[in-house]
C-alpha cells in the first residue's frame, strides 16, 4: 500500500503495487483469518505472541483490514484521476462515446455473452454457490411501468478466460481503458433481453473462503490422494469474508447475506470493483508511456563463469555465488542442460518447490532422463496455491522415467537443492546448488535471491545426506557444515546467537547480521533479546512478519530493523555471525518461523569461500544503508519511512545492481576466489 501511495514511484508500478496488496490480502484472510476462525470455532482461548485471544485478534485484524480498506478505495481513485492526466483513461459504461458503444456491442456479442451463465435467483432453491476468490455481479432488473416488480440475477465474472481490462476506440491520442464489469454492465439489456425490463443495475460481490489446505493424517490414505481431496475441498471452505459494493440497495443485499447465512462480521463493504490483484496485469499501454514504468536493466552475466563454456568445470575451480535478479538465471538451467548431456554424469537429484509455466528446468531434467540419467526429484505438492500445477509436473517427470519422491506426509519440502553425481575413470564427483528461492525462470526476474554453486565434498557430501533422508523418510543429525531442518537448524541458530553472547561478555566483538522474509519463533526470539541486552549488535532486514519489537527500552536497545519493499521482491535469507572476527556466513531457504523450523525441510548453505563471504556481506550491508527504500521497524508498528536527512541517497536494489556490474571489471582470478 505504501509504494502504491508514494509519488516516486511509476504511476503504472502503483496499480502494481495495489495489485500486490490486493492478492495478499485475499491470502490473508484465506488462509490466517481462516485459521483464527477455526480457533475460535474450536474454542481456544490460549493467548500467542500479541497478547490476545484468538477472538480478540481475530476483532483487531478485521478492524485494521477494514481501515486500509478504505485507504485502498482513496488511493486508487488517486491514481485514476492521475492515470487521466498522462491520457490514459478508464472508462465505465456511462462515460463511452457512440463509437465506443458500438465496438463494446460486438465484443460483448463474440467474446463476452457467450461466456456468461446468468442464474434468475427466483429459479433456484437457496443461493448459488459463490466459488472462492471469484468475481460476481448482483444484477436487479425493474419494469418501467412498475419498479416494485424486480428480479434477480447472478453473473460470474468470466476473467479466468478473458482479460479483466480492455482497451477501445479512444479519441484525441489518447488511450481507453474499460474493465470486463463495466463491458457486462454495458451488455446487460442484451443479455436479458428476453425479459420485459428497462432498468439495470449490477453490483460486484466476491467471497472469500477458508483455503489453508490441510492435509490431515491418515494412515490409510496416501499423500497424493489427500492431497487431491483437500485440493477439491479448498474452493468449498467456510466463508471468511463477504466484499460487497456500498452502493447495492439494502433489499439486495439482505437478501444475499440471509440466503448464504452469512454472520455479520464477515460482511465488509468495499468498492464498485473486486479482486483488484488483476491490477498486477493492467495493460501496456505502449512505448509512448514508457516513463510509467520500472525500466528494470538486463541480468549481468556473471563474472567468472562469463569466461567458462563449461559450469562444471569452473565448479571444480572454485564456488560460485550467484544473485538473482541481478544476474542472469541462465546460468542455472545451463548447470542443469550441461549435466543433461555430460557423458561421465550419472545421476541428477532435484527439490521443486514452484517452477515456472513453461519451465526450462524440467525440460533439462526431462532431457536428462532421455539421455540416461537417473533423476529423483521431490515435487513438493502442498506448495501454497500451487499444488496443482506441481501435481502436473509430478505426472510429467514420472511419465518420463523420473523417480518422484512425495511421501513426507509431516513435512513440506521448502529446501532448493540441486545433487549432480560425475564419475569418471573411477572418480566420482559431485556438484551441488543450494539457493534461497525458487528454481523458476519467472520469479527469477523479479524475486531477489542467490543461489551457491559449489563442488566442495564437505557441502556436497551433506546435500547428498538429505537426499538420502528425503528417499528414506528418516531424520538424521550428524550435520557439520548444513543446517537442515526439521533435524537441528534450530538448535544450531540458537548456539550460533549464544556464541555471540558469550563473546559479548567476554569483551570481544559480537554482531548478529540477518536478513529474513519473517521472524516469528519464539525461542529465536527470546536470544535475540538477551543478545542485545547482552551487548551484541543485532542489525535486522525483515520483509514481513516480525514479531520481535526493536528500539526498546530495558530489552532490545541493540537490535536495529528495517523492511525493504522494492521493485523486486526481497526473497532472499542471509545469516552473517561475527564469530569472534571470523564471520560465519549462510544462505537459506528458511525464514525464522515455526512452520520452517519444525513443519519443513530447509537448508541453510555455509559459504566458506573469502572473496564470497565479502560479496554477500558487502551486498547486505548496502542494505542495511538504505535510506530511500528502507522502512524502520519498531514497537510503534508504524512503518516509518528511515529519515536520510543529510546523507547520501542508497536505494539498494540500484546499488547492488551496481556493485555487481563493477565486479564485472574485475579479472576472474580476483573473484570468488
Amino acid at each position: 500500500m505504501q509504494e502504491a501511495e508514494d509519488a516516486t514511484v511509476p504511476l503504472l508500478e502503483r496499480f502494481r503495487f495495489l495489485g500486490i496488496y490486493s492478492s495478499n490480502l485475499d491470502e490473508f484472510y484465506s488462509v490466517r483469518m481462516a485459521k483464527l476462525k477455526r480457533r475460535i470455532a474450536a474454542g481456544k482461548k490460549s493467548a500467542n505472541f500479541l497478547g490476545g485471544t484468538p477472538k480478540q485478534i481475530y476483532k483487531q485484524a478485521a478492524a485494521r483490514a477494514k481501515g486500509l480498506g478504505r485507504e485502498f478505495d482513496s488511493t486508487l481513485d488517486d491514481l485514476l484521476g492521475k492515470l487521466r492526466s498522462e491520457g490514459i483513461i478508464v472508462v465505465n459504461e456511462r462515460e463511452l462515446n457512440e463509437q465506443q458503444a458500438k465496438f463494446l456491442d460486438k465484443y460483448f456479442a463474440l467474446k463476452v455473452r457467450p461466456r456468461l451463465v446468468p442464474i434468475m435467483l427466483e429459479n433456484v432453491e437457496g443461493f448459488p454457490f459463490l466459488q472462492n476468490l471469484a468475481v460476481y455481479l448482483a444484477i436487479v432488473l425493474k419494469k418501467a411501468e412498475d419498479p416494485s416488480d424486480r428480479n434477480y440475477a447472478l453473473v460470474e465474472l468470466p476473467s479466468d478466460v478473458l482479460p479483466r481490462f480492455v482497451r477501445i476506440p479512444g479519441r484525441d491520442n489518447k488511450t481507453y481503458i474499460i474493465t470486463l464489469d463495466d463491458i457486462i454492465r454495458h451488455g446487460l439489456k442484451s443479455l436479458f433481453s428476453m425479459f420485459d425490463c428497462t432498468d439495470f443495475s449490477a453490483y460486484s460481490i466476491k467471497m472469500t473462503r477458508d483455503s489453508d489446505l490441510e492435509i490431515e493424517a491418515d494412515i490409510t490414505t496416501g499423500l497424493l490422494e489427500r492431497a487431491l481431496r483437500s485440493l477439491k475441498s479448498r474452493d468449498h471452505g467456510d466463508p471468511i469474508r463477504f466484499v460487497y459494493d456500498r452502493e447495492m440497495p439494502e433489499e439486495l443485499l439482505h437478501y444475499i447475506v440471509a440466503k448464504n447465512g452469512l454472520s455479520p462480521d464477515i460482511v465488509i463493504p468495499g468498492g464498485r470493483y473486486h479482486n483488484s490483484r488483476d491490477m498486477m496485469d493492467f495493460p501496456d499501454p505502449g512505448a509512448q508511456y514508457g516513463k510509467l514504468r520500472y525500466r528494470n536493466p538486463e541480468p549481468l552475466e556473471h563474472p567468472v563463469l562469463r569466461h567458462y563454456s563449461s559450469t562444471l568445470k569452473a565448479l571444480r575451480e572454485q564456488d560460485i555465488l550467484l544473485h538473482y535478479p541481478y544476474q542472469s538465471f541462465q546460468y542455472t538451467v545451463d548447470l542443469l542442460r550441461e549435466a543433461a548431456v555430460d557423458r561421465y554424469v550419472t545421476s541428477i537429484k532435484m527439490t521443486l518447490y514452484r517452477v515456472a509455466d513453461a519451465s526450462e528446468i524440467v525440460n533439462a531434467l526431462l532431457n536428462a532422463i532421455r539421455n540416461g540419467k537417473k533423476v529423483t526429484v521431490f515435487v513438493e505438492i502442498r506448495a501454497s496455491f500451487d499444488e496443482e500445477a506441481n501435481l502436473t509436473w509430478m505426472d510429467m517427470l514420472t511419465g518420463e522415467g523420473a523417480r518422484v519422491i512425495r511421501e513426507l506426509p509431516e513435512l513440506k519440502v521448502h529446501g532448493k537443492l540441486i545433487l549432480i553425481t560425475r564419475k569418471k575413470e573411477h572418480v566420482t564427483e559431485r556438484y551441488t546448488c543450494i539457493g534461497t528461492g525458487n528454481f523458476s525462470e519467472s520469479t527469477a526476474r523479479i524475486y531477489s535471491d542467490h543461489a551457491l554453486f559449489t563442488s566442495d565434498p564437505a557441502i556436497t557430501g551433506e546435500v547428498r545426506k538429505v537426499f538420502k533422508s528425503l528417499e528414506s523418510g528418516k531424520k538424521r543429525s550428524d550435520y557439520r557444515h548444513l543446517l537442515v531442518s526439521p533435524d537441528m537448524m534450530e538448535e544450531k541458530i540458537l548456539a550460533l546467537i549464544a556464541n555471540e553472547i558469550a563473546n559479548a561478555r567476554g569483551g570481544r566483538d559480537a554482531y548478529i547480521h540477518v536478513k529474513l522474509n519473517g521472524l516469528a519463533q519464539k525461542s529465536i526470539i527470546d536470544s535475540l533479546y538477551e543478545a542485545g541486552r547482552s551487548g551484541v549488535e543485532v542489525k535486522m532486514i525483515i520483509r514481513g512478519i516480525c514479531c520481535l519489537l526493536p528500539g526498546v527500552e530495558g530489552l532490545s536497545e541493540n537490535i536495529a530493523a528495517t523492511s525493504i519493499i522494492d521493485k523486486y521482491l526481497e526473497h532472499s535469507r542471509i545469516h552473517i555471525f561475527c564469530n569472534g572476527n571470523d564471520p560465519l556466513v549462510y544462505i537459506s531457504s528458511a525464514d525464522w518461523m515455526h512452520r520452517n523450523l519444525v513443519e519443513r525441510v530447509e537448508v541453510a548453505a555455509p559459504v566458506y569461500d573469502e572473496a564470497l563471504k565479502k560479496e554477500l556481506t558487502d551486498y547486505i550491508d548496502i542494505q542495511f544503508r538504505d535510506n530511500v527504500k528502507a522502512r524502520i521497524i519498531d514497537a510503534a508498528q508504524d512503518n516509518a519511512e528511515r529519515n536520510r536527512a543529510g546523507s547520501r541517497r542508497v536505494r539498494a536494489q540500484v546499488d547492488i545492481y551496481k556493485y555487481l556490474r563493477d565486479m564485472l571489471g574485475s579479472s576472474p582470478e580476483s573473484v570468488g576466489g
